[in-house]
């Protein structure tokens, strides 16, 4: 019904903008990686989404196409409601999600407020086919490093690196360029030391 709303930014506060357009205020909740995008006062554009319930209609808003495609892929899991698609989307951006379910890393997604390991697994399983979503830029190291995270020794050696503190998007730009035959322990020491350099 809504594909976006463009004017002013009237209020601010956790989880919610208002969008001035018109005359009328369009209340919007909204994700903390929009909310860093949006200004009192300034113009801004967001992409929407109208959730349509018995006894409410609710206007989500979204700064980037990018982030309200992988809002909608989200909630169509089983048990990510509106609520939990926004808190996963306040705690990662696309890209992150996307390389996250690529190596499997439920540690990544249970960073999300709401998120237990069993529904982030869950997530994982129902989307490891579907959920390729980032910014041009982003989207073409997703894609290249989808391909390489999810072959050969790549998924265990994150999974080792994910013990030692490291996020699957941080190691993932990194262990991608490596050979994927290679045994876990080279991989991991090399991932180390391109991290090192970096």
């Amino acid at each position: 019904m809504y594909y976006s709303v463009r004017g002013e930014v009237i209020h601010l506060e956790n989880g919610i903008a208002v969008i001035e357009c018109g005359g009328v205020g369009y209340k919007c909740q909204t994700t903390m990686n929009t909310q860093k995008n949006l200004k009192l006062g300034a113009e801004a554009k967001l992409y929407t989404y109208l959730n349509v319930r018995e006894d409410a209609m609710e206007l989500f808003g979204f700064y980037t196409q990018e982030e309200l495609a992988a809002y909608k892929t989200l909630i169509g899991v089983s048990g990510v409601g509106p609520k939990v698609g926004l808190a996963i989307l306040s705690a990662l951006t696309p890209s992150q999600i996307s390389l996250a379910i690529a190596s499997g890393d439920v540690k990544t997604i249970t960073l999300a407020p709401g998120v237990g390991k069993k529904l982030a697994q869950r997530i994982i399983l129902e989307l490891k086919d579907k959920f390729n979503i980032g910014g041009a830029d982003e989207n073409a190291a997703v894609s290249s490093n989808s391909v390489n995270v999810t072959s050969g020794n790549v998924p265990k050696a994150i999974e080792a690196l994910t013990v030692l503190g490291y996020s699957s998007s941080d190691v993932a730009p990194f262990i991608s360029t490596l050979d994927p035959s290679l045994p876990v322990e080279r991989l991991i020491g090399e991932t180390l030391k391109l991290m090192g350099r970096k």
